[in-house]
């Protein structure tokens, strides 16, 4: 039955693509050229792709970001399958969810040792990419989850942030940034400390090549604006968790804007994403949205204005 699921079409070709991270003329390069998938076609001749198709080119596209040509790539894969030991199969998935819910456990015991060599094994077994995205960002939003259900205490999610944040940003600045990309400050509103959205937000903005200065908790307006003055960016990411200080944020944000008109203010958190329908009307153009896709339809449409 899961075989059957796996392998119905439902994405189309702009999806996958943006799922994927590949252009839509690569992937159908790579369809024509090498054949290692076969789209479904709908009624009126539309590609559809499946959440195998999904997985393949997914791990196709990180051979090639390793360091592989497409054709090595693709070769590994068919040897693979013929081992049957490849590595889209759910053992992989499984591995993945059980280092990181080991890490959690490691987390909620305080045992910073044990949490470290749990991340450690991580980084031996996957691709940093694939620890960063599919182990350490989810945990960061696990811990967040369990924090704002009262589930942990705020020294848990101190514990685990402080060791998540150090980690990632270890990380995090392996990745290079294209100078032609404008540059962004990554910062909590005011009176805000909850970094945990902000971290996953910055870590996606330096996998897309920006340059980000990452600020973290809250600093003073008046330093904020100190930043914006050096730096230039084109782009001012706050981030708000807690209710009580949705008003500051909201209220900083509309002044940076006067401040300084070149700059794009975006807000998002837990915060901003609780706000009534009309109060989201008002701030819409700042609002980068709850997920990967909303966000880089924000990045995209304000990147490239004007």
């Amino acid at each position: 039955m899961q075989n059957n699921i796996d392998n119905k079409g439902k994405y189309n070709m702009k999806a996958v693509s943006t799922m994927v991270g590949i252009l839509p003329g690569t992937i159908r390069a790579w369809e024509r050229r090498y054949q290692m998938i076969a789209p479904i076609r709908n009624e009126v001749g539309h590609r559809l792709y499946s959440d195998n198709h999904v997985r393949k080119l997914k791990w196709l596209a990180q051979k090639v970001n390793d360091g592989f040509t497409i054709s090595q790539a693709v070769s590994l894969l068919e040897q693979d399958n013929k081992d049957e030991s490849h590595p889209l199969s759910h053992q992989e998935d499984n591995r993945v969810t059980q280092l990181q819910q080991d890490t959690l456990q490691a987390f909620l015991r305080f045992d910073e040792r044990s949490a470290q060599n749990f991340m450690d094994e991580s980084f031996t077994i996957f691709t940093m990419d694939k620890v960063l995205i599919d182990i350490l960002a989810p945990l960061l939003v696990q811990v967040g989850l369990l924090w704002e259900d009262g589930k942990i205490t705020t020294a848990h999610e101190h514990f685990a942030t402080s060791i998540l944040r150090s980690r990632i940003g270890a990380v995090m600045h392996a990745y290079p940034h294209n100078g032609i990309l404008p540059k962004v400050i990554a910062v909590c509103g005011p009176g805000e400390w909850h970094e945990l959205g902000l971290l996953i937000f910055t870590l996606y903005m330096r996998r897309k090549g920006y340059e980000v200065i990452y600020l973290g908790s809250s600093i003073k307006d008046d330093d904020i604006s100190v930043v914006i003055q050096t730096v230039k960016p084109r782009f001012l990411f706050m981030s708000c968790t807690m209710l009580s200080n949705l008003s500051q944020t909201l209220e900083l944000s509309k002044s940076l804007e006067i401040d300084f008109p070149n700059l794009v203010v975006g807000l998002g958190g837990f915060a901003i994403d609780s706000m009534t329908i009309e109060k989201k009307k008002i701030y819409q153009q700042n609002i980068i949205g709850p997920n990967m896709n909303e966000w880089d339809k924000w990045i995209e449409e304000k990147t490239y204005a004007n």
